[in-house]
């Protein structure tokens, strides 16, 4: 009896600290619309700061709280939602979902920055371990009954402020219907900006009761992911219900400790059980609970992407793998390994290419189809030993059939799901994926044989070979992901041209709509769920096999977000877009780094500065991922339209083209450096368009307006509407062309 006392009480505390941070998110969802995924990342930075005011700086506990939850907290939240959130307002879920999660990944990443993560760092609990009290044979300690009483007062404290409270309904209000909130006088942003400065001061406030109860270690990435946990009890009081909130989490928190005080202890699986079950408990609420009926306004974005024909995609990959051959002759063995997995990065972005840029779905987790497929061929197409071993192409093909299957078995649950609660799914498969198999060390028999899925807790994944074709040769190994790249997108770009492409164009812009002109939406979203999987298992291997030994960080949900944000970024409708994501997720960042690290040990005198650029370098990757708002269709897209821009300024394009070759000749014969070609070549590539424009301004007074075409929403209003516009929209709409006499050409 004392044991099921005892497990209950630590449950309930960690139910206590679960409601303590879910509440946080209910309250910024019920008054801005915004799931907030950087709630962990609020909460981990929170608490890093306590720790340094404690520890390093020797504050008192009380004074170092009030600092931290009464002042640093509220700021902290009222400035994200000035500088950021405010402008989300209206736009659609993938834009306020990949602005969170940039602001969750730039949080980690300062984090890490201030805070070094190779040295330890410890919180007590408040009064230290030893004060406690004894309730029948139960050891409760002070901390835990400040979690407790906690708890139950803000959910008290809650429930009148959202019912009894005039400054509830304004909050209410603020997301509801805001014009209707400013007629009555009130402020729908300043109501908006209190409940994101009460939702992060809740949110540090469960990171500093939570560590000392999980162990009392801090670590940036662990942290996050511990407070993410509470996205289960959220979403269990559907992120409106205070009440059902606070069950939940006490439901999450008991669960948790049962498991581990009932199950057996030998082997990892109770353990990866007691890790994992948050994530489980998410997914099962999700598919369980109702969800809200199709809506039947198209949802209008500011998207704009040019869907490439087939033809022009297979020259311009045609010219990609021209372009990688001749960089990679400039190389080390060493820089042409990691361009490889740069490559097979990209292939990986290229499943969300078609996910979510042509279907509008979202996955929050590629990278998890990509293990799949990496542990089923590791286990079934591996041959031979040693240095001899290989990755047969059997292995790769059932890996890849492997993660297509997991990918139509994830989603079949999930397909009555969309947007918020579509991408939550995947975060919770991915989670579970990475805590309960990834994990996995124990042995295990199967039909009398025996096996285990990550022996060692890592796995050796030798390079493909097939016949003559041998990818343990880095160059090899690189051209072949390019070509694979190539291959994959020049099929996405006839897909998208297809009736099927059409069907979910049709999808991401209105599911009522489609479903009432007879699309099976389930269908739709199976197939298209299966073949995104696909694809990120294909990159999966090929990234296993050019690392060499992959763990569980190699597939980490961080990492996955990191490559999600990126691709949107870069323009997630366009397969540039995923060639430019996938290159800096995969190693663009890694490489940066390094290389001012290098730069540090070599000048002392300029360490402090290197050091810091480097830094600087992965903080600003999420600093993109914020102004995504501003600009959803990516970089890509003005990169392309300021080159469409200046097709007739022929002189420049030449030019341009003439000192490309030249700075190759350069490097190729060792006068300059591979970085400073690099550097020299990209800096053509931005500036050309610059140039181009300037060009055509000279030749002729209203040159830019005629390099700079009206977008398509506005043909007809801010200028004539003439015969060669209306051919233009056909061209755009991909209509067929007309004669004189109104009649189709053939």
């Amino acid at each position: 009896m004392t044991t099921f006392l005892t497990y209950t009480t630590l449950g309930l505390v960690l139910g206590s600290v679960y409601f303590i941070a879910a509440s946080g998110l209910v309250l910024t969802y019920n008054t801005s619309g915004i799931f907030n995924f950087a709630h962990g990342a609020q909460a981990m930075f929170g608490t890093f700061l306590y720790w340094h005011l404690t520890e390093r700086w020797g504050w008192p506990v009380w004074p170092a709280l009030i600092v931290v939850v009464g002042l640093v907290g509220p700021a902290m939240g009222a400035a994200l939602h000035t500088a950021i959130m405010r402008g989300l307002r209206g736009t659609a879920d993938v834009t306020k979902i990949i602005v969170t999660v940039a602001v969750l990944l730039g949080t980690v990443y300062l984090a890490q920055w201030i805070w070094n993560p190779d040295e330890a760092h410890t919180v007590d609990m408040f009064f230290g371990a030893g004060a406690k009290i004894t309730v029948a044979g139960v050891v409760v300690r002070y901390h835990e009954i400040v979690c407790l009483v906690a708890a139950v007062a803000i959910a008290v404290g809650l429930r009148v402020l959202f019912t009894r409270s005039r400054t509830g309904v304004v909050m209410r209000g603020s997301v509801d219907d805001p014009d209707l909130l400013r007629l009555s006088g009130h402020d729908p942003e300043r109501a908006a900006m209190l409940s994101w400065a009460l939702g992060s001061t809740l949110a540090v406030l469960a990171g500093v009761l939570i560590v000392p109860i999980s162990g009392g270690g801090l670590d940036a990435n662990a942290l996050t992911l511990l407070v993410i946990d509470a996205f289960a009890a959220a979403m269990f009081g559907r992120l409106r219900s205070i009440p059902r909130t606070f069950a939940g989490a006490m439901v999450l928190g008991l669960a948790a400790n049962y498991v581990l005080a009932y199950l057996p202890s030998a082997g990892t699986f109770t353990g990866n059980l007691r890790v994992s079950l948050p994530m489980i408990v998410l997914f099962v609420v999700l598919v369980v609970l109702p969800q809200d009926r199709l809506r039947g306004a198209a949802i209008r974005t500011r998207e704009r992407y040019r869907v490439p024909t087939v033809r022009s995609a297979a020259v311009w990959g045609a010219v990609l793998i021209a372009v990688v051959y001749l960089y990679s002759l400039l190389l080390s063995d060493g820089a042409v390994t990691t361009f490889a997995l740069g490559m097979t990065f990209a292939i990986i972005a290229l499943s969300l290419t078609v996910l979510t840029g042509y279907a509008g779905e979202l996955n929050l987790a590629p990278l998890a189809f990509g293990a799949v497929a990496t542990v089923v061929a590791f286990h079934v197409g591996v041959a031979g030993t040693g240095l001899a071993s290989y990755m047969s192409i059997q292995g790769v093909l059932l890996g890849v059939a492997a993660a297509a299957l997991i990918g139509g078995l994830v989603a079949l649950p999930a397909l009555r799901l969309r947007g918020l609660y579509l991408a939550l799914a995947t975060m919770a498969f991915g989670e579970f994926l990475s805590n309960m198999v990834l994990r996995d060390t124990t042995e295990h028999e199967l039909f009398g044989m025996k096996f285990t899925l990550f022996p060692g807790g890592s796995l050796v994944v030798p390079p493909l070979r097939i016949g003559p074709l041998n990818l343990r040769d880095g160059t090899t190994s690189l051209m072949t992901a390019t070509v694979l790249f190539v291959l994959i997108a020049v099929g996405l770009a006839a897909l998208r041209g297809s009736g099927y492409g059409r069907r979910l164009a049709a999808m991401k812009d209105s599911p009522a709509a489609a479903a009432m002109l007879g699309q099976n939406l389930v269908r739709l979203k199976l197939s298209v769920f299966m073949i995104s999987a696909a694809i990120a298992g294909l990159g999966g291997v090929l990234m296993s096999a050019a690392t060499g030994t992959v763990a569980q960080e190699n597939f980490s949900f961080v990492g996955s977000l990191s490559l999600l944000m990126l691709v949107v970024v870069a323009g997630t409708g366009y397969i540039s877009g995923a060639l430019f994501g996938g290159l800096m997720a995969g190693v663009g960042a890694t490489v940066l780094v390094a290389t001012f690290n290098d730069l540090a040990l070599e000048n002392a005198g300029m360490a402090t500065v290197y050091t810091t650029l480097g830094h600087l370098i992965v903080v600003s990757t999420a600093l993109l991922g914020m102004g995504v708002g501003k600009n959803p269709s990516g970089f890509v897209h003005d990169l392309i339209e300021g080159y469409r821009a200046v097709r007739g300024a022929g002189p420049v394009l030449y030019g341009a083209g003439a000192l490309g070759a030249v700075l190759y000749v350069l490097a190729l014969t060792g006068v300059i450096g591979t970085w400073t070609f690099a550097l020299a070549a990209l800096s053509v590539i931005m500036l050309l368009p610059v140039f181009g424009r300037m060009y055509l301004e000279e030749r002729g007074g209203d040159g830019e307006r005629r390099a700079r075409p009206a977008p398509l929403e506005l043909i007809g209003v801010d200028e004539p509407y003439t015969d060669e516009l209306r051919a233009r929209l056909d061209r755009e709409l991909g209509l067929p062309a007309l004669e004189k006499g109104g009649v189709a050409r053939a």
